[in-house]
C-alpha cells in the first residue's frame, strides 16, 4: 500500500492534509483468467469514481485477454470467451483507465491483487505506473471491525454487513459498486476516532513504532517535485535509492506503517539523512536512479546495481566458429541476457537452427584429423574436426547466425518451427514444449537486441511528450543514453528549450558492441519512454529504423506460444 504521513509537531496549513470529504477515490475491481499477475490476463475492468459520497463517474469494459479462459473461471464470473472475443485488448483499455483514475486514491478489495495486474499490464505495454495512493478495504476492515461483527472480510460478507445497494457477483463493475458502499461504511466508523483526512486515514491503518514516527522529519526539507531520493546511513553510505513523482510525499511514506517490507524497515531504522536530486520528468528520474544504483551499489536495493553486467552470445574468431557466452560484447553479439543459463539456452537453440558445432576444441582450417563425437554419429554435426567439412562448406552456419542477429534473414526461426511441427506430428509433446519455449525465448532475445541496437545506433534523437498540463517534456538521446532532459511549461515556446537542451547535452562517445557501450537497462528504459503513446519525434539526425527482417515479425508467434495455443502451423 502507498501512503502519506504528516510530520510530528504543529502542522502548518498546507500540511493539514486532504479532508476525506474532499478526496477523490476510484474504486476498482478486476476479473482475470487466473491469479498470477504478469502471467494471467485481465478479462474485465470496473471502476467507480466518488468524492464526498457522490458518484462522479463509472468505468466498465470487458477486455480481450487473447487467451483461453479456464472453465472454473467461467463458472465463477460468467465471462466466456465468446463475450470477450470482440472486446478491446488491455493495451487499448489501459490508457483510458489510467486517465479515469488520474489524481485519485485507488481503492480495491484486496488491493494487492488488482494493482498487481494493473502494474504488470503497464510494464508489458510501456506505460509508467503512476504510483497512486492505494487503499485496501480488506486491510481497513480488519483494522476497524471486530472479529465478532466481521468473522470474514470477504466482499460478500462485508456487503451483507453494510447492506450495500449492489450485491457482489464476481463481475467487475458490480463488485466495484459494492466496494464503494463498503468503503463508505468503513469511513463512517473511523470518523469518531478522529480520522478526518486522507493522511490520518493512512496513518491510522498500521501500527507504527515511535522510532519510525520520529524519523518523519527527515522528509521535511524535500521538494514536492519529481526526482530521485537517496537514504544515507551513519557513515554517509547510500543505503537505498528510489524514484518519485513527488519526492516529499514518497519519502514520508517510508515513515508510516504502510511500508511493510522487512528489509526496508531495517533500512529506515539505520537512515540518518535523505538526499534528493530533482529531475525534469519521469524518464530522467529513472535513468538517474539506474546510474546512482550502479555508482553506489546500495545494499538495500535488490535490482540494477550492475548495469554493465549481463551475458552475451557471440561467434568465436576461428576457422570454424562456434558460439561462446561472454561478458564483454563485441559487434554482432546477441544479448544481453540476465543469466548465464538463459544465454546458454539461446546459444543451444541457435546451434540447433544453423548447424554450428557445439564442441569447444580448436579446429585448424586444413588438415583436421580428430575423432568425431556422438553428435556426428547422430547426424547432428558434419564433423569438421575430422576433416569431413571444409571452411567454405561450414561458412553458411556462422553466416546464418550473423544474418539472424542483424535482421537480414529469419531462416533459423523457420527451421526451429519446422522441428517443432515434426515433434508434434510424432506426438513427442514434452520435447516439443521444451523446444517451443526455447524458440520463444530466442525470438524475444533477438527482438529485444535488435530494438535496443537500432536506438543505440542513433547519434542524436530528440523526443517530446505532453506533460498533461499543456506543456512538453523533452529528452535528448545519444547512442541509447539520455544526454539531456527538460520541460517547456504551458505558455513557454518549446523550440528554444529544445535548442538549449541539445546545446547543453552530455557528449556521448560510442563504444564497442551492439549497444555502442550504452548500458542495456538504461537503453531499455529510454526505449520504453519513446514507445509510449503520445511521444513525438522532434529531431533525429539519421533515420531510426529496425531491420527489414527483424524478429518483430515473430511476436505474434510468441504470444500464441505463451498462451499455450497451437504454434506449429507457422505465421498464419
Amino acid at each position: 500500500m502507498t501512503a502519506t504521513a504528516d510530520d510530528l509537531g504543529q502542522l502548518t496549513f498546507d500540511e493539514l492534509g486532504t479532508p476525506l470529504r474532499e478526496t477523490t477515490f476510484v474504486v476498482v475491481d478486476l476479473e482475470t483468467t487466473g491469479g498470477r499477475a504478469g502471467e494471467d490476463a485481465i478479462t474485465e475492468i470496473g471502476a467507480v469514481k466518488v468524492r464526498g459520497g457522490v458518484v462522479l463517474g463509472e468505468f466498465g469494459t470487458l477486455v480481450n485477454p487473447r487467451r483461453g479462459i479456464p472453465p472454473e473461471i467461467v463458472r465463477l464470473t460468467g465471462i466466456t470467451e465468446a463475450m470477450v472475443y470482440t472486446a478491446p485488448p488491455i493495451e487499448e483499455v489501459l490508457p483510458a483507465f489510467l486517465e479515469f483514475a488520474a489524481g485519485a486514491v485507488l481503492v480495491a478489495h484486496n488491493s494487492a491483487f488488482d494493482t498487481g495486474f494493473l502494474k504488470a499490464a503497464c510494464t508489458q505495454h510501456g506505460y509508467a505506473w503512476p504510483k497512486p495512493a492505494v487503499l485496501c478495504t480488506v486491510r481497513l476492515a480488519r483494522r476497524v471491525l471486530t472479529r465478532d461483527e466481521a468473522p470474514s472480510c470477504r466482499l460478500s460478507a462485508l456487503a451483507e454487513l453494510f447492506s450495500t445497494d449492489t450485491t457482489p457477483n464476481h463481475r467487475a463493475l458490480d463488485d466495484a459498486k459494492a466496494t464503494v458502499d463498503v468503503l463508505h461504511g468503513l469511513l463512517e466508523r473511523v470518523g469518531p476516532m478522529g480520522v478526518q483526512s486522507l493522511e490520518e486515514l493512512f496513518d491510522y491503518l498500521p501500527d507504527i513504532t515511535p522510532a519510525q514516527r520520529r524519523k518523519r522529519t527527515l522528509a521535511q526539507h524535500l521538494p514536492s517535485e519529481p526526482g530521485v531520493y537517496l537514504f544515507r546511513g551513519p557513515s554517509e553510505e547510500v543505503l537505498y535509492v528510489g524514484t518519485a513523482s513527488d519526492l516529499r510525499r514518497r519519502v514520508r511514506q517510508y515513515f508510516t506503517g504502510s511500508e511493510s517490507r522487512g528489509r526496508i524497515r531495517e533500512m529506515v531504522a539505520l537512515a540518518t539523512r535523505v538526499d534528493s536530486v530533482v529531475c525534469a520528468h519521469s524518464l530522467e528520474a529513472e535513468v538517474r536512479e539506474l546510474r546512482l544504483l550502479t555508482a553506489h551499489k546500495p545494499q538495500y536495493n535488490r535490482r540494477s546495481r550492475n548495469q554493465q553486467g549481463g551475458w552475451w552470445v557471440t561467434l568465436t574468431d576461428e576457422a570454424f566458429p562456434r558460439l561462446s557466452v561472454v561478458r564483454r560484447p563485441r559487434d554482432g553479439a546477441l544479448g544481453p541476457f540476465r543469466s548465464r543459463v538463459s544465454a546458454d539456452t539461446a546459444a543451444t537453440a541457435l546451434s540447433d537452427a544453423t548447424g554450428l558445432r557445439t564442441c569447444s576444441q580448436r579446429i585448424p582450417a586444413k588438415g583436421a584429423n580428430g575423432t568425431p563425437c556422438a553428435l556426428a554419429e547422430l547426424g547432428r554435426c558434419r564433423a569438421p574436426c575430422a576433416g569431413r567439412q571444409d571452411v567454405d562448406d561450414y561458412g553458411h552456419a556462422p553466416a546464418a547466425v550473423r544474418d539472424l542477429i542483424a535482421g537480414r534473414d529469419l531462416a533459423p526461426f523457420d527451421r526451429l518451427a519446422s522441428q517443432l511441427e515434426e515433434l508434434a506430428l510424432a506426438e513427442r509433446f514434452e520435447e516439443a514444449a521444451i523446444r517451443r519455449d526455447r524458440l520463444a525465448d530466442l525470438v524475444r532475445a533477438v527482438d529485444r537486441g535488435q530494438r535496443l541496437a537500432a536506438l543505440a545506433a542513433l547519434p542524436e534523437l530528440v523526443a517530446a511528450r505532453p506533460d498533461g498540463s499543456g506543456g512538453w517534456e523533452f529528452s535528448v538521446v545519444r547512442h541509447g543514453r539520455l544526454a539531456s532532459a527538460g520541460v517547456a511549461r504551458r505558455g513557454v515556446r518549446p523550440m528554444p528549450v529544445v535548442d538549449a537542451l541539445v546545446a547543453s547535452a552530455e557528449t556521448v562517445i560510442p563504444g564497442e558492441g551492439p549497444l555502442r557501450g550504452a548500458p542495456a537497462e538504461e537503453t531499455g528504459v529510454v526505449l520504453r519512454w519513446l514507445n509510449r503513446p503520445g511521444t513525438r519525434l522532434v529531431y533525429c539526425d539519421t533515420p531510426w529504423s529496425e531491420p527489414a527482417k527483424s524478429a518483430a515479425g515473430w511476436r505474434a508467434w510468441v504470444d500464441r506460444a505463451v498462451a499455450g495455443r497451437e504454434v506449429y502451423a507457422g505465421l498464419n
